[in-house]
């Protein structure tokens, strides 16, 4: 068990520390705060990276979009270069 880079042993240490610190009557109530404060973190984590991907998704498109459109507007442009300077006597 690893959480945070914090062991099983590490973890023990702390709750025995905090223990004494706290008191029995009040490391309930802590654990529970901290439990809502890893649990927001978490869910505003995720919204985070769910707002991210949709940036992502979108610039995708855009990007898709335009790659689709420049090779058509290049084509007749080329063709276009290639009339005027075919007209134009060397």
């Amino acid at each position: 068990m690893n959480i945070f880079g914090i062991g099983l042993p590490e973890m023990a240490v702390i709750m025995v520390v905090a223990l004494l610190i706290f008191g029995p009557k009040k490391l309930p109530e802590i654990g529970r705060s901290v439990g809502k404060t890893i649990r927001s973190f978490q869910e505003a984590s995720k919204e985070f990276q769910n707002e991210f991907q949709k940036e992502v998704e979108q610039l995708e498109e855009v990007v898709k979009t335009t790659a689709e459109l420049e090779p058509k507007q290049i084509h007749p442009a080329k063709s276009e270069q290639d009339t005027a300077s075919s007209s134009q006597p060397s």
